[in-house]
């Protein structure tokens, strides 16, 4: 068929009428597809508007259902936002614009739940109570509250002004990071019964009684990661003798990993483990401690406390409790100086009882001694070898009670020491002569050869 020039042009429009109508046509349906494709929501089409005076618990509370339900991220455009309790459901993913979206707390509840859901995702929110207290459920009071949620993700959000604690999980897994948490009245976060959690690249200051907690109901494999967080000014409200006022508090949780973090200006220690085994506590920088800035304390088997910097705290490492079945650790390659008395008392560079290896530690400046072996009967199995350890009151402390245990003392290098290099002791009391110049032969429990006292 041969097209003549009519045909050709009456062609040429029915074409483009046809591509003006499919254009014209599918414009809002394409949006539509995109907004769909794309999983997104807003909760300004669910009449929330930013900055308005008004509650909007029940608008926020519908768009974060119905998100949910379609599997949509729900976005929060920048804005104060006054709100109660919201309740999570899984699948919620909460998006904002990073100290920007805040949902500013209004009755006596957490901001924030969730309770046996998966697959939770909150970034770049704002938590802020404003001092309010959020509910009395004691660890669970927070402000953002999550019980049995698997696959929890909080990041680059911040949480202040709760009159109880920050973030409270029980029986959670997934990753808390790159948030800033601010002004707990209790503690900044609080981890129990956790399951494959990882904590990392927070900031947690200006806390009540506790930065970072890690418990378990019971004792048992926990094995949280606390990496290279930041945690400052925690205070010790509570009181107590080392409950509150620790950086980083880990309790019968085992294999416990806390690496890279700063920790500085607690009421007590930077970091503490009670009755928590295979404790690995590895490369944290600690500053300004009110007492021992790292514990392995009670009932514990396992610590590894390795390439730490300690600087002014009122004791450095405790190895302690062997009383309760505390031992077996490795304490090396940390450098601590500083140190002070608190109350007339400790001042210690490394205490250590049972079941340990001492080596390759640095310690200057401490007032009750440089590495104390033992106190009474309760030391066992103990090797301190190749220290250096200068200006210190004594170089190394023994125990030589006729019931302690036995313990390994070489190669140690000792300087500008007031009392002696190596010494015996009873109770922290010391006897005898300087055994890095003097024969130990006369004490049956311990061998001490190869030292160097100036």
């Amino acid at each position: 068929m041969v097209l003549d020039r009519r045909q050709m042009m009456l062609g040429s429009v029915g074409l483009g009428a046809g591509l003006a109508a499919t254009a014209a046509g599918p414009r809002v349906s394409v949006a539509q597809s995109a907004k769909a494709h794309s999983g997104s929501q807003s909760v300004l089409d669910y009449g929330v508007r930013p900055n308005a005076k008004a509650d909007q618990t029940g608008k926020l509370q519908k768009a974060i259902d119905d998100a949910a339900k379609a599997g949509a991220i729900l976005h929060i455009p920048a804005g104060k936002y006054r709100t109660g309790e919201l309740t999570l459901k899984s699948n919620s993913n909460l998006t904002g614009v990073a100290g920007q979206s805040i949902l500013k707390l209004t009755g006596d509840r957490a901001a924030l739940t969730a309770r046996s859901a998966a697959n939770i995702h909150l970034s770049g929110l704002v938590l802020d109570g404003g001092g309010a207290a959020p509910g009395a459920r004691g660890n669970e009071s927070a402000l953002l509250s999550a019980d049995r949620v698997e696959g929890l993700s909080v990041t680059s959000c911040k949480v202040t002004g709760s009159s109880a604690n920050g973030i409270s999980l029980t029986g959670c897994s997934g990753k808390i990071a790159d948030n800033e948490i601010t002004k707990a009245a209790i503690t900044g976060l609080f981890c129990n019964d956790s399951r494959s959690l990882e904590i990392s690249h927070n900031t947690v200051r200006d806390c009540g009684n506790n930065g970072i907690q890690v418990w378990r109901s019971s004792a048992g494999e926990d094995g949280t990661i606390i990496a290279q967080n930041r945690v400052d000014g925690i205070r010790a409200e509570r009181g107590g003798s080392g409950q509150n006022g620790n950086g980083i508090n880990v309790f019968r949780a085992d294999s416990v990993q806390i690496t890279g973090n700063r920790i500085t200006d607690c009421a007590f220690s930077a970091i503490r483990g009670n009755a928590a085994s295979n404790f690995q506590v590895i490369g944290n920088s600690c500053a300004r401690l009110g007492e021992v800035a790292i514990y392995a304390e009670f009932g514990f088997e396992g610590a590894m406390i390795v390439n730490n910097l300690i600087d002014r705290a009122a004791s450095g490492i405790s190895i302690t409790n062997f009383n309760e079945g505390g031992r077996m650790a490795v304490a090396q390659g940390n450098l601590i100086r500083n140190l002070f008395l608190r109350k007339g008392k400790r001042g210690v560079g490394i205490g250590v009882e049972a079941d340990a290896m001492v080596s390759g530690n640095l310690i200057e400046g401490a007032p009750g001694g440089g590495i104390m072996i033992g106190w009474g009967k309760y030391l066992r199995d103990v090797n301190v070898t190749g220290n250096l350890i200068r200006e210190a009151r004594v170089g190394i402390g023994i125990s030589t009670t006729a019931d302690a245990g036995y313990a390994f003392v070489t190669n140690n290098m000792i300087s500008k020491t007031a009392e002696g290099g190596v010494r015996a002791t009873d109770h922290g009391k010391l006897l005898g002569p300087d055994l890095a110049k003097s024969s130990a032969e006369s004490y049956r429990n311990i061998a001490v050869f190869g030292n160097v006292s100036l």
